[in-house]
């Protein structure tokens, strides 16, 4: 049985971001034989239609404002409505973002539907699409399946490998207009304060500090590797407590959460709550001084020793490698 399927694609600082290509591969195992069609919301969005069709949308519905230019949840749940009630869609995705995980509950409770929330995995059982997720921190994992009504999903970042894009793909591109009204928040001015390069939500390779590195300038060790490897650079809530970085870099249960191919965490002891953030990761490397330390304990590889000392040298050796590969 096909569905229709409605797929929210964000964009930022004029890109679209990897998890909207992650929820078009996961809006076409909800569709099924079904239509799996891509939403762009905000101001001059029009332009990324094209890459969500190559990576699989079927066809690509905009909203354009200037009063979209800025996400608010009042002024995006009114262009996303009005999509909806236009499309009478039986699925919905969005990604499990700061955006996504503001806007779905909102979205759900006004179509009076429940929501399927971070997701990691999605399967066909006997039919009917399985969701996986994690709960308790990370320690057990959850399926569920939507048997009556609206199939709502958000989709943990990184985790649902999108599809091949295709550039010869062709689709649908419309618009319509919706008059975004009775506005209650208006943003007059946006102040970023986050790290450089690699977003760390769908940064492959993650460099994670704790209070082991010290102070603000250990972070310099870090961000030296992460540069190599191309990767992003987070932090436990313990260093951003101690003011060693922003709490932009936090991962953890009051963090962000990631799972990359490669999490290196140096100087980070492992409580539970840093772990909820980051046990997915798919190889976990960590550095430091205690043998004891809680984070050996989900490592799948671990370096005893001072990160003063290891990240330098683990720097060095990747950069070499870097130079024979190039």
């Amino acid at each position: 049985m096909g569905r229709k399927v409605l797929v929210l694609g964000e964009a930022r600082e004029g890109q679209l971001r990897n998890v909207s290509f992650e929820a078009i591969a996961a809006g076409k195992k909800i569709a099924g034989d079904g239509e799996t069609i891509g939403v762009l919301i905000g101001e001059s969005v029009g332009k990324h239609a094209e890459e969500l069709i190559q990576y699989g949308a079927d066809r690509v519905i905009t909203v354009e404002d200037v009063q979209l230019a800025q996400y608010t949840s009042d002024a995006y749940s009114q262009a996303f409505m009005a999509v909806l009630d236009e499309e009478k869609p039986e699925g919905i995705v969005f990604g499990h973002t700061a955006l996504g995980k503001d806007l779905s509950p909102k979205i759900a409770a006004k179509i009076g539907v429940g929501l399927v929330s971070d997701a990691t995995s999605i399967e066909e059982e006997a039919g009917e699409v399985v969701f996986i997720r994690p709960i308790y921190s990370g320690k057990a994992f959850e399926k569920l399946s939507v048997r009556d009504g609206i199939v709502f999903a958000t989709i943990r970042p990184n985790n649902i490998a999108p599809l091949e894009q295709d550039k010869a793909r062709s689709g649908e591109v419309s618009s319509i207009e919706v008059p975004i009204t009775n506005l209650r928040t208006i943003i007059k001015e946006v102040v970023r304060k986050t790290s450089k390069g690699v977003d760390l939500s769908e940064a492959k390779v993650v460099i994670a500090g704790g209070r082991g590195v010290k102070s603000e300038e250990g972070f310099d060790l870090l961000n030296e590797l992460a540069e190599v490897l191309g990767g992003a650079v987070g932090a436990s809530r313990g260093a951003c407590d101690a003011d060693y970085c922003n709490y932009s870099l936090q991962i953890g249960q009051t963090g962000k959460v990631v799972t990359p191919d490669l999490y290196i965490a140096a100087g980070i002891s492992g409580a539970i709550q840093h772990l909820a953030g980051m046990s997915n990761s798919k190889v976990i490397v960590a550095i430091n001084k205690d043998p004891e330390a809680n984070i050996f304990k989900v490592a799948d590889y671990g370096i005893v020793g001072d990160l003063f000392e290891v990240l330098p040298m683990l720097t060095e050796e990747f950069e070499k490698l870097r130079a024979v590969v190039n």
